[in-house]
């Protein structure tokens, strides 16, 4: 990666996400040790004329934390702040990985109620973008917040709850790093419980026909369809009484290092390299998963390892629209020259009442797309994003899309309430950035 000098005389260093499909190269990079010198390095930004963006571990697929400006490592605000067992709340740095808060959390005999299925983000990156796992009852991330601390563009720290500033609370915890910077947030947890796990290999006839009665009957139901395929293998997560009954090693190996990741590493690169052999490997992978059962504590569960890289694209359709766009996909797909190596995953979402998550307003259901880090993505994510939009549907803020304003405002009722609010908090657009004019306008 190359260097830029800074108007201060040190050397930035260019930033590059996860996927390796968004690089930034910003004039300075700060990392501060305490909230007072993040404060003063959104003034003095503000100040030398420089827009300011956080970047958590670079997860998003969207360039939504990219700056030429000064970039924000918030990696040393980090830890838990406080702990309140009577209200069942926990307060914790905005720069604390999700993996770290959840263990931490455990060792307390606490846990977060859902969570998305890696856990490598820091909870500000995770929250501000929407990130969230798969729920009947049980929301996003974001839908656990109970309060947050945010720095805004004049440098002041607001403290944001139902009960105070009640309006930045309702649209910051879904900000998108458009009104601030966050440095703290407060989540609902409750005592640790066991999830079981439940997964199965299952055709994708049965599974779509049966759809709305797994749903019904699980806390936690999600199924990836293999495309080139008529197989999925679905993942079915409820309460139980325990006792913890993990995968044995060797399973675990099998299913989670073997077949999800050094196999699938492998068979996608064959697959980039030879691109017509990925219909033949679709079939075989999708018949070597087979069904398991196990049982231990959320986290573990909801949670896996992603070695494998990939660049995605995800979609929130209203609930009752999801089979049709899948079985619309899958057409598509099928009587296209397009050669798809990765399963696409299928989410659900209970409607919330954040401006602008994926499930505002909505019973919500996902669907996501990948294609392997290096494989050419566009006519694949064009011709999805054909069918997700015309079923209404909300592209998640941290993965790839070519939406606009325009096309918000329309599938987001409170669109303009979250712009105006902007408006107020950050006028100059010192946390402006290309990705945030172009979906929240100039």
């Amino acid at each position: 990666m190359g260097t830029a000098t800074a108007r201060n005389g040190s050397t930035a260093t260019a930033w590059r996400n996860w996927a390796g499909n968004v690089t930034a190269t910003p004039t300075r990079v700060v990392t501060p040790a305490s909230v007072g010198e993040l404060q003063e390095a959104v003034r003095r930004a503000a100040e030398d004329g420089l827009r300011v963006k956080a970047v958590g571990t670079g997860h998003s697929f969207t360039a939504a934390a990219a700056t030429d400006g000064v970039l924000v490592r918030p990696q040393a605000l980090a830890g838990i702040r406080s702990l309140d067992r009577a209200a069942g709340t926990v307060t914790v740095a905005a720069g604390t990985a999700l993996k770290d808060l959840n263990r931490a959390l455990a060792a307390e005999g606490l846990s977060l109620t859902n969570m998305g299925d890696i856990m490598e983000q820091t909870v500000s990156g995770a929250t501000s973008t929407g990130t969230h796992g798969t729920g009947r009852d049980s929301a996003s991330i974001a839908a656990q917040i109970r309060a947050l601390e945010l720095v805004t563009a004049d440098g002041d720290l607001l403290t944001c709850s139902e009960k105070e500033n009640p309006e930045v609370f309702a649209a910051a915890r879904v900000g998108i790093g458009a009104l601030g910077i966050v440095t703290a947030i407060t989540f609902a947890v409750e005592p640790l419980f066991f999830l079981t796990a439940r997964e199965e290999p299952m055709g994708f006839d049965r599974v779509t026909a049966e759809f709305e009665e797994h749903f019904a009957e699980n806390e936690h139901f999600e199924f990836y369809w293999f495309p080139h395929t008529g197989n999925c293998n679905t993942k079915r997560n409820n309460r139980s009484q325990g006792p913890a009954a993990p995968p044995g090693p060797v399973s675990a190996w099998v299913e989670d290092e073997l077949l999800s990741n050094g196999l699938f590493q492998a068979v996608n690169t064959l697959g980039r390299a030879v691109p017509a052999t990925i219909p033949s490997i679709a079939r075989v992978a999708s018949r070597a998963l087979s069904a398991r059962t196990y049982t231990d504590i959320p986290y573990k569960v909801f949670t896996s390892p992603r070695r494998v890289r990939f660049v995605e694209m995800e979609y929130a359709l209203p609930r009752e629209a999801v089979v049709e766009a899948l079985r619309e996909l899958r057409a598509m797909v099928d009587r296209s020259g397009l050669r798809i190596s990765f399963p696409v995953e299928v989410r659900t979402a209970p409607a919330d009442d954040i401006a602008l998550s994926t499930a505002s307003g909505r019973d919500t259901a996902y669907i996501a797309v990948h294609m392997y880090k290096g494989t050419p993505y566009q006519a694949y994510f064009t011709a999805a994003e054909h069918i997700f939009t015309a079923h209404g549907g909300r592209p998640h803020w941290g993965k790839v899309h070519t939406r606009d304003a325009e096309y918000f405002a329309r599938v987001y009722p409170r669109f303009g309430e979250f712009t105006a609010l902007r408006d107020r908090l950050d006028p100059d657009r010192v946390f402006g950035n290309d990705y945030l004019r172009r979906v929240l306008g100039a």
